[in-house]
């Protein structure tokens, strides 16, 4: 065999070779992705507002209006992104840091779920959500390596809790709103303490089962978006009873001693475009709050303060991984 020979790579050899070479591009550009939105975020200041719960399905026209709204309110939007608005969510997530963060709205029954979520973490992405209408509990072991996955990659977790709705009741459906308790989310609360999860709508109508595991679970919060703010508008000191243990120090109330109220974090579910619904969940937040005479530094916690610093100690986990 000649010397040329010998120094020729077999194609078994190149195609390795050229595989490593895409994998540490790959690398490259999810590092890049992320350090531009982590630098933008550490250099500005702690918004006034931090909604949770927006969804985007690629609807021409709405992140603009949006991102007028957030700017006005000096607010950040976390957009729960379908794989269809990935493009355009992405570019205004790129071009404005300060005012948008992307979670991956996946089915946690599609066969290619870890693949997606590797795809919107590598596209920047912080966090998966809305998680709804699943055909098993939320905690059944078989989606613990989806779990596992966000671990891996310090994602946050916005379940939806409680009631589904039925848009087409016309046609058969496989779901179920006992797949979807809030109870469902004590296990992976406990299981995942590195994770941070939001039970959107509270779990809408178990409340008091929200709020009893939220007391124990610190990594667990819940956004009060959807119809509870609507339909317990003649009772908001309701919640008083739910989040009972404010100021009481006992061994049965958490160590920290916050505002039980701080389990709360602001959410409007905005979806299909109706922005409309942005301005009317946080009227009813702040009218909810006055009533229940939740101070007005736990109100800063909940309106944005408990989010940034979730979104802060996030990025710290991110930028260690890195070293």
């Amino acid at each position: 065999m000649s010397d040329a020979a010998t120094d020729t790579p077999t194609s078994d050899t190149y195609k390795k070779e050229t595989e490593l070479i895409r994998s540490s591009q790959r690398r490259r550009l999810i590092f890049l992705a992320l350090s531009i939105a982590l630098s933008a975020s550490a250099q500005v200041a702690k918004p006034d507002l931090v909604d949770v719960h927006v969804h985007y399905n690629g609807e021409a026209g709405v992140l603009q209006q949006l991102l007028v709204k957030l700017q006005a309110a000096n607010g950040m939007a976390i957009l729960l992104t379908t794989p269809a608005g990935l493009p355009t969510a992405s570019k205004f997530i790129r071009e404005n840091p300060t005012r948008f963060v992307g979670f991956g709205d996946v089915k946690l029954d599609d066969p290619n779920i870890l693949r997606e979520i590797d795809r919107f973490h590598q596209a920047g992405f912080r966090g998966l959500g809305e998680i709804t209408s699943t055909l098993k509990n939320y905690d059944d072991r078989s989606y613990w390596p989806i779990y596992d996955r966000a671990d891996k990659y310090h994602m946050l977790l916005l379940f939806h809790t409680g009631i589904v709705n039925r848009l087409h009741p016309e046609q058969p459906a496989d779901i179920s709103f006992d797949r979807s308790r809030v109870t469902r989310l004590d296990l992976i609360a406990r299981h995942w303490p590195r994770l941070t999860i939001i039970g959107a709508h509270m779990g809408n109508p178990d409340y008091a089962e929200a709020a009893e595991i939220g007391r124990w679970d610190p990594n667990l919060y819940f956004d009060l978006s959807g119809t509870s703010l609507l339909k317990k508008k003649n009772d908001y000191r309701f919640f008083q009873s739910i989040f009972w243990w404010t100021g009481l120090v006992s061994p049965h109330t958490p160590a920290s001693g916050a505002n039980a109220f701080e389990k709360l974090v602001f959410g409007s579910d905005v979806f299909n475009g109706e922005l409309d619904e942005f301005d009317g969940a946080l009227s009813r937040y702040r009218a909810m709050l006055k009533e229940c005479e939740v101070p007005e530094k736990s109100e800063e916690m909940i309106f944005s303060g408990t989010m940034w610093r979730i979104l802060q100690e996030q990025e710290k986990q991110i930028a260690a991984d890195k070293k």
